[in-house]
C-alpha cells in the first residue's frame, strides 16, 4: 500500500497567486476573502474506487496480489488428487473441470475485490454486500463448490474453505462470518449423515482458522489505509496552513510597504521642483523602503518573520507623517504583555495602513495597555462591504492567541480598530467583607 512521502512544498504550491488557473476537475472556493482551488467532488459510479493507489493498479501489483491469493490453492491438492484418481470415468473428468473452473473464478473474484480485501471498499452497491458483480462471482463459487463436492465426494469439500474466506470480502464482515458458520455447520452435519463420509474436523478447523486470519489481515489493512489517509489529510492541512500564513504575511508586508512607497513617491514628485534636496531625501527613503519590503518578503517565505512592537511604532510614526496625518502614538510598549506584542505589532501595521489608504483622516491615535491595542482616526468611518483580506487575517491571528478583534464607527465620524485579550490581566479580588466558604 502506498504511503505518501513527505516533501517540502514548492513556493508556487504555497502562494495562491502563483498557482495555475483552475481546471475542469477543480473549483474555486472563497476562503478568508480570497479564492482557492480545490478538487471538485467526483461523481461516484457503481464499481469505481474499488482499487486503491496507483501501485495496486499497476500490472506488478495485480500479479503479486494474485500470486499471494493463489498460493493457498495448494490446499485443494487432495481434491485434485481424488479427481485425478477417478479420471477413468466421467465423474473424475467432470471433477477436474469443476476444480479448474473454481480456481479460475476464485482468482477473478479476488482480483475484482482486491481493494476490499486490502482496505478501500470504494462504492457500496448495497447494505450487505460490496459490489453486485462480486455477489455473482461468489454465487458462482458456491455453485461450483457444491457440484465439486457432489462429484468427487468429501475431498471436494475443501473448496468450502475458499468459499468461506471469499465471503468475507464479498459481504460485510459480520455476514461473511455468519455464512462461514453455516458452512461449518453444514459440513459437520454431512459428515455424520452421508454414506462414505468420515468425521474429519480438519476442514471445519481450516474454515474457522482461515476466516480468522483473513479477518485480522483485512482489519489491519483497513486501519493502515485509514492511517495513510489521515497522514495525507494532515499533510494537506499543513500545506493549507502554510499557504494561509504566507498569504497573511505577504499581504500585511506588501500592503503596508507599497502604501507608504506610494505616499512618499507622490511627495517626492511634488518636491522635485520646489525643494530638490528634500525630494532626494524622499527618493532615498523610497529605495530603503523597497529594500526593506523585499527583505521582509524573503523572511516571510522562509518562515521566520518576526514583528517587534517598538519597530512598528517608529514605522507608523514615519508613515503617518509622510501622509500628512497627525499621529498620537505612545512612546513605549512596556504596558503590553509579551504574549500580545507580536499581535499588537501586526494590528498596528494593518491599522495604520488602512488609515493612510482608506480613512481620509487628519489624526490617528494609538492606545496600548495590558489588554491590547486600539487604533482610532477621525476619517470617513466604516465603509460597507465585505472585510478585506488584511482584517480577516488579523482576526485569525487574534483568535490564535485567545484575543478578539473588533471594529466600530466613532461618532460623529471616524473609525476604531481594537484587538483585546479575552482575559482580564487583573481579576477583581473578592470583597474582604464577603464570607468565603469552602
Amino acid at each position: 500500500m502506498a504511503v505518501p512521502t513527505r516533501h517540502r512544498p514548492r513556493l508556487r504550491d504555497l502562494l495562491p497567486f502563483a498557482s495555475a488557473p483552475a481546471t475542469d476537475s477543480e473549483r474555486l472556493v472563497a476562503v478568508g476573502g480570497r479564492e482557492e482551488r480545490r478538487a471538485a467532488p467526483a461523481q461516484a459510479r457503481p464499481g469505481e474506487g474499488l482499487v486503491g493507489g496507483p501501485e495496486e493498479n499497476g500490472p506488478l501489483g495485480r500479479v503479486v496480489g494474485t500470486f499471494f491469493a493463489g498460493i493457498w490453492l495448494v490446499f485443494l491438492s487432495d481434491a485434485f488428487t481424488e479427481a485425478w484418481r477417478q479420471r477413468q470415468n466421467l465423474r473424475g473428468d467432470t471433477g477436474l473441470i469443476l476444480l479448474a473452473l473454481f480456481v479460475l473464478l476464485y482468482l477473478l473474484h479476488f482480483t475484482h475485490l482486491r481493494a476490499a480485501v486490502w482496505g478501500s471498499r470504494g462504492s457500496i452497491a448495497g447494505s450487505w454486500y460490496v459490489t453486485r458483480i462480486g455477489l455473482f462471482y461468489w454465487a458462482g463459487l458456491a455453485l461450483l463448490a457444491v457440484l465439486t463436492t457432489a462429484t468427487i465426494g468429501q475431498e471436494g469439500a475443501s473448496t468450502w474453505v475458499f468459499l468461506a474466506v471469499s465471503g468475507l470480502w464479498t459481504f460485510r464482515l459480520r455476514i461473511g462470518w455468519v455464512i462461514g458458520g453455516l458452512l461449518v455447520g453444514i459440513y459437520e452435519f454431512l459428515t455424520f449423515h452421508v454414506d462414505g463420509w468420515s468425521h474429519d474436523a480438519s476442514i471445519s478447523m481450516s474454515m474457522v482458522l482461515a476466516m480468522a486470519a483473513v479477518t485480522g489481515g483485512m482489519i489491519a489493512s483497513q486501519r493502515q489505509r485509514a492511517l495513510a489517509e489521515a497522514r495525507e489529510e494532515n499533510a494537506r492541512l499543513a500545506v493549507q496552513d502554510e499557504r494561509n500564513r504566507m498569504a497573511r504575511d505577504v499581504h500585511d508586508i506588501l500592503g503596508h510597504s507599497l502604501t507608504v512607497i506610494t505616499v512618499k513617491a507622490e511627495l517626492a514628485a511634488r518636491l522635485m521642483e520646489v525643494s530638490p534636496e528634500r525630494a532626494k531625501v524622499e527618493v532615498a527613503d523610497l529605495e530603503r523602503l523597497a529594500r526593506d519590503a523585499l527583505a521582509d518578503v524573503r523572511q516571510a517565505v522562509a518562515g521566520f518573520r518576526e514583528m517587534t512592537l517598538p519597530a512598528e511604532l517608529a514605522r507608523a510614526r514615519s508613515s503617518l507623517a509622510a501622509a500628512g496625518i497627525e499621529a498620537d502614538l505612545p512612546t513605549a510598549a512596556d504596558a503590553v504583555p509579551s504574549h500580545l506584542r507580536e499581535l499588537c505589532a501586526w494590528t498596528l501595521r494593518e491599522g495604520v495602513t488602512n488609515v493612510i489608504r482608506h480613512s481620509e483622516a487628519t489624526t490617528c491615535r494609538v492606545t496600548l495597555d495590558e489588554r491590547g491595542i486600539t487604533i482610532a482616526d477621525d476619517g470617513v468611518g466604516h465603509q460597507p462591504g465585505v472585510p478585506g483580506t488584511g482584517l480577516i487575517g488579523l482576526q485569525e491571528r487574534a483568535e490564535a492567541v485567545g484575543a478578539r478583534m473588533a471594529t466600530r464607527t466613532v461618532p460623529p465620524h471616524g473609525f476604531e480598530l481594537s484587538v483585546r485579550s479575552a482575559q482580564d490581566p487583573h481579576p477583581a479580588a473578592p470583597d474582604s467583607h464577603e464570607r468565603v466558604e469552602a
